[in-house]
């Protein structure tokens, strides 16, 4: 064997190893990244798809703790507002009777209605409203009231009782062109009491005439022309009125005083 033969050297014989290892653990390696990557990957998109569902549970936890729009303080005052008389009728409310509604009509009127009236207002028959008024007297009576209802001139009003009339004549002012004077009175008083009567009767109890006393009664409502007399010259006949029965409280003529109980003046 030739000694100068040169021995191969460690370092020499392991140089043509060294690229094969090299490119072993690059390999290993980007390998190992591609992983790490894919691994980062899949944890991205699962948080991408876990972070809707969490707000999607936030959401509906927040809207579980809130009252509903419908239950808010405000809105629920402002139903609470509303009357509940405007909504529906209350069930204690009592629906008119016959005799409220009369007793309604008469409050109201100021001059006297007829039995066939008000049956035909109300929508009943004249016996109900007799025994309506009947029932409305006996609770006035009861109760103390200070009204009753009375027949005046045909008709039905609601008037004070007597008893209440010094305290009314103080509140009630008559204007002085509504008062009659004594002439009048004394016209008013031979009407009532002989009409029909013509005017020449008339003056012939008197004395004197009484062509302007009969206009002023005219014109005042008290007494009216009832027709003409079967005589002579057919004069002109008069009579008291309505209104004449409704200032004296009379029901008819038939209610006057008898002339034999009345007292002769002083």
């Amino acid at each position: 064997m030739d000694d100068n033969r040169e021995m191969p050297n460690e370092e020499n014989r392991a140089t043509p190893d060294r690229p094969s290892m090299i490119e072993e653990k690059t390999g290993i390696a980007e390998e190992e990244a591609a992983q790490a990557y894919d691994k980062e990957q899949e944890a991205a998109s699962e948080m991408n798809e876990a972070a809707p569902k969490a707000v999607d549970a936030a959401e509906s936890q927040g809207s579980e703790s809130q009252p509903a729009e419908a239950e808010q303080p405000g809105e629920a005052s402002e139903i609470v507002a509303v009357p509940a008389s405007d909504v529906q009728t209350s069930d204690s409310e009592q629906s008119p009777t016959v005799e409220s509604v009369i007793e309604a009509i008469l409050f109201a009127t100021d001059e006297p209605l007829p039995e066939s009236k008000l049956a035909g207002i109300v929508e009943t028959t004249g016996k109900q409203v007799r025994e309506s008024v009947e029932n409305l007297n006996a609770r006035y009576e009861a109760n103390g009231n200070a009204f009753r209802i009375e027949q005046i001139a045909g008709g039905y009003q609601m008037l004070t009782q007597p008893m209440y009339n010094p305290w009314l004549t103080k509140m009630v002012r008559v204007r002085s062109d509504n008062k009659l004077s004594p002439a009048a009175m004394e016209t008013l008083a031979i009407i009532a009491y002989k009409q029909p009567i013509i005017r020449a009767d008339i003056e012939a109890i008197r004395g004197v005439a009484v062509g302007e006393v009969i206009r002023s009664l005219m014109y005042k409502g008290l007494v009216k022309i009832a027709g003409r007399a079967e005589i002579l010259g057919r004069p002109m006949l008069y009579g008291t009125t309505k209104k004449f029965l409704e200032v004296f409280g009379l029901n008819s003529i038939k209610d006057l005083p008898k002339a034999e109980d009345l007292k002769n003046p002083g």
